[in-house]
């Protein structure tokens, strides 16, 4: 993980609600930039569906994959898993409070975002699994 706690002060706090993006979330739990961009789809999918189940998961990662990063949010308290369905939770630690104002606004916010933008750097491919994988971030 790469919580910066400076970012999420109450003054920056207050200036980066004003946009909320989903890279910031996907930020904080993965330096790795292609880790980034795939547990953004993951929380993007969530929310575009409200309830996700495994087999509604896009066909642009393997299942495995997919299963992955949607237990990462299970495991950092963004998500929960509950009768083969990922949703959105709103049960947060209480040291994470500003982080989970920062998402829970996400969640609220109606933008759409561009995900091949906000990650440019990214390796969206199957193919790059390996390579993607094994360039930092936090490790799941």
């Amino acid at each position: 993980m790469s919580i910066k706690y400076w970012e999420f002060e109450d003054a920056p706090l207050r200036e980066k609600l004003k946009n909320p993006s989903i890279k910031e979330v996907a930020k904080i739990y993965f330096d790795n930039e292609t880790r980034a961009y795939r547990f953004a789809m993951a929380l993007s999918l969530v929310k575009k569906k409200g309830a996700l189940r495994l087999k509604d998961c896009g066909t642009g990662l393997p299942i495995a994959t997919w299963k992955r990063y949607l237990d990462c949010g299970v495991s950092v308290g963004i998500l929960k898993h509950e009768n083969n369905v990922y949703s959105f939770t709103d049960r947060y630690s209480k040291p994470l409070r500003n982080i989970s104002v920062y998402i829970k606004a996400w969640m609220d916010s109606p933008a759409e975002e561009d995900l091949g933008i906000l990650f440019a750097n990214a390796k969206t491919a199957k193919g790059n699994e390996e390579a993607g994988e094994n360039a930092g971030g936090a490790q799941l």
